[in-house]
């Protein structure tokens, strides 16, 4: 059985996975994570097709959420926290019946969206990484597709300088795009206490959405962070920490 790369951190309390979003990792919530593992335990996990875990061509939103339920199991009942893509498969596995204690959403909607990264995903692949010496040779490469610098940066995260690859499945990611952006039709709810935390600047959870989530997720609340837009963890990390550090220290 493939199992999920993941990095442990931390000792105590209930266990808390943190699912990362598209071109992703858990490399990138290291800081935060290290933050929070001074009172419990923080698992960030690679979601397949990403970083250090296995490349598949099935990137369903029922694959992704099977995904977490094989690393919830060995873990038991845990706190799950997911942003973007990783948001959309932690409501997916919750609503399976995962044994999760809360839920954090970061800036996603069990909802579809019209926001293709199709573009980035296309700038990446037509990169020449033959020539490529130096992550600082692929930035300027990509300046012209991508002019956002901090885009970038972020992208380049999942670059393999030494070997000329991306750790990204590239093509199954792009083929996959109207399910990424989609959600599956699903049904029932979950009752555990849930967290929608959005960037106040991001148009990602809108107040439309509101009446699903509470469908779906009847003990939702919400909260914006001023400032953040969507990558509100990156963005404004000490928020963002202490925000979720507050939800899940409340008694239930």
């Amino acid at each position: 059985m493939r199992m999920l790369a993941f990095q442990e951190f931390g000792t105590g309390g209930t266990p808390l996975i943190i699912a990362h979003g598209l071109f992703g990792s858990g490399r990138n919530w290291g800081v935060i994570a290290k933050r929070l593992a001074e009172s419990r335990r923080v698992i960030t996990v690679d979601m397949r097709n990403h970083a250090r875990s296995f490349w598949d061509p099935d990137h369903s939103y029922a694959a992704l959420a099977g995904d977490l339920q094989e690393v919830i199991a060995r873990f038991g009942t845990v706190d799950l926290l997911g942003h973007s893509m990783g948001g959309k498969a932690a409501m997916v596995a919750a609503l399976n019946g995962a044994p999760i204690r809360k839920l954090i959403v970061a800036d996603i909607a069990p909802v579809a969206y019209g926001h293709t990264q199709l573009p980035l995903i296309e700038a990446m692949q037509a990169l020449d990484l033959s020539g490529i010496e130096k992550r600082s040779d692929a930035d300027a490469a990509l300046v012209s597709q991508i002019p956002d610098p901090t885009t970038r940066a972020f992208l380049l995260q999942s670059l393999d300088v030494k070997t000329r690859t991306w750790r990204l499945n590239l093509d199954i990611l792009a083929e996959q795009m109207p399910d990424i952006i989609g959600f599956p039709d699903i049904s029932g709810s979950c009752e555990a206490p849930a967290l929608f935390l959005a960037g106040a600047t991001s148009d990602y959870v809108l107040p439309e959405a509101r009446p699903r989530i509470r469908e779906l997720f009847p003990n939702s609340r919400f909260a914006k962070i001023p400032g953040a837009g969507h990558w509100l963890h990156a963005e404004k990390p000490r928020e963002f920490e202490a925000a979720v550090r507050v939800f899940l220290d409340q008694a239930q």
